[in-house]
């Protein structure tokens, strides 16, 4: 009994003394380009799984599935892998799986050519992730402007493939 109420006051201490975590804080990033080209004829060139390789200049393997909802990508040599979670005809998304020993910021993307007229789309590119291990609001605010600026170059160099 002794050791039991002893436990009990040693409790408010371990738990003082235990590490603490970040509240998350997530961000969407949300992207879009006019193209002049109808959605499907822009999908076709653009919206193959590892067409990332043309858009983004990523290295690309799929190592599982066939680029349909299920399959994943490795870029980069590995440095990266994605899992498409969500497929439509004309976009797909993908999460990042968690990676032991590191922070997992819950990273997803989606990408969308969304038909605006008979002979006009957009291409639209959300991310979405969890800033919250960033030091402060500088680093997040840094780190939001250096993907955006990624990725709507991804967006330019895919309206250029798209209306070849």
């Amino acid at each position: 009994m002794k050791r039991l109420i002893l436990a009990l006051f040693a409790l408010p201490t371990l738990l003082a003394s235990a590490p603490s975590f970040a509240q998350p804080e997530y961000v969407s990033i949300e992207m879009e380009i006019d193209v002049a080209k109808p959605a499907d004829e822009v999908w076709a060139k653009v919206g193959g799984y590892c067409d990332i390789s043309e858009w983004l200049g990523l290295d690309c393997a799929l190592t599982s599935g066939d680029g349909d909802i299920g399959s994943v990508r490795d870029l980069l040599g590995g440095r990266i892998i994605e899992i498409m979670v969500a497929q439509t005809e004309l976009s797909y998304g993908y999460t990042q799986p968690a990676v032991e020993g590191s922070f997992y910021n819950l990273y997803h993307g989606f990408m969308e050519a969304r038909p605006v007229s008979a002979n006009s789309s957009k291409l639209i590119y959300t991310l979405m992730l969890d800033v919250s291990n960033l030091e402060n609001q500088q680093a997040k605010d840094d780190d939001v402007a250096r993907r955006r600026a990624m990725f709507e170059g991804a967006l330019g160099a895919m309206k250029d493939l798209a209306e070849q």
